[in-house]
């Protein structure tokens, strides 16, 4: 009789524990989608992608599932397959961080040919805002998509200076703030906005030459700090394939671990001082 009621107990122990895992991962996974969702959604339109937020959940969290399976499968280690579903998980979020970082890189490069033609279609006597509609349809993406939310942002009765200033926020580069501050002064003021247009193109054309340029000059800076940051992990695999049982102290043993954080923190520190170095502000 108590072998009975001590199944019983156990049996209702480990219901209780797995419908109380499956609501908490229900929870989370439906916490996880809203988050997604809305977070996806901002960033496709911020890079003007029409594709449905939800489908994208989906396809991230089916591709996530069948990755951590087939590597759980496959090397049996619980740990890596986690590790595998957080960086799939966190991949989406890094990929719209590289997008609209080369989407603000390409509008940097377009916006002295822009004000070039700006600067030419008021000179030969239209308004900014005209000039603006004027240059849209000879633009290419992105900066063309950006020009034409502005011009809708004024048909819905902005003025042009918060339109102009609502620019400035979606894209925070350098040359899009001194854009819109040289429209902005020349549009208030009334004085020569075909000079000052042409001015600001001059200036960010040189400003743009000069980054080219000193990205060329660190290259070669740029190129040590992955050679000093992957060579100590290639001498590590080396030495491990050639003196195993000597190597074996450093996974094995507290003065080994110590080692190696001490050479990942060493090696950290190498990394960031030199791309601290190579990083210089035009």
């Amino acid at each position: 009789m108590s072998l009975t009621l001590l199944l019983i107990v156990v049996a209702a122990t480990v219901a209780l524990l797995v419908w109380a895992s499956v609501d908490v991962g229900t929870r989370m996974l439906r916490a996880w989608r809203t988050h997604f969702t809305r977070e996806t959604g901002f960033h496709l339109r911020e890079l003007f992608l029409f594709v449905d937020p939800a489908r994208l959940y989906a396809l991230t969290l089916a591709l996530t599932v069948l990755a951590a399976g087939s590597v759980w499968l496959v090397t049996g280690s619980i740990a890596l397959s986690l590790a595998v579903a957080l960086l799939l998980a966190l991949s989406p979020g890094l990929v719209f961080r590289s997008l609209r970082t080369r989407r603000i890189e390409k509008i940097a490069q377009q916006l002295p040919d822009a004000l070039q033609m700006l600067a030419g279609t008021t000179r030969a006597g239209l308004s900014l805002p005209a000039a603006i509609r004027q240059i849209t349809t000879e633009l290419r993406p992105p900066l063309s998509q950006e020009f034409m939310l502005l011009q809708h942002e004024q048909r819905l009765g902005v003025s042009l200076d918060d339109a102009l200033e609502s620019l400035a926020l979606r894209i925070p580069a350098q040359p899009v703030k001194l854009m819109v501050s040289a429209m902005r002064i020349a549009h208030e003021t009334g004085g020569g906005l075909a000079e000052t247009l042409e001015r600001t193109a001059n200036m960010l054309r040189s400003q743009h030459a000069m980054e080219l340029k000193i990205r060329a000059l660190t290259a070669q800076g740029k190129l040590q700090a992955w050679v000093v940051g992957l060579l100590p992990l290639f001498l590590l695999w080396v030495l491990s394939r050639m003196e195993p049982d000597a190597m074996a102290l450093l996974w094995t043993t507290r003065l080994g671990w110590g080692v190696l954080a001490a050479v990942l923190v060493m090696e950290l520190i190498g990394v960031l001082l030199i791309r601290r170095i190579v990083a210089i502000d035009v």
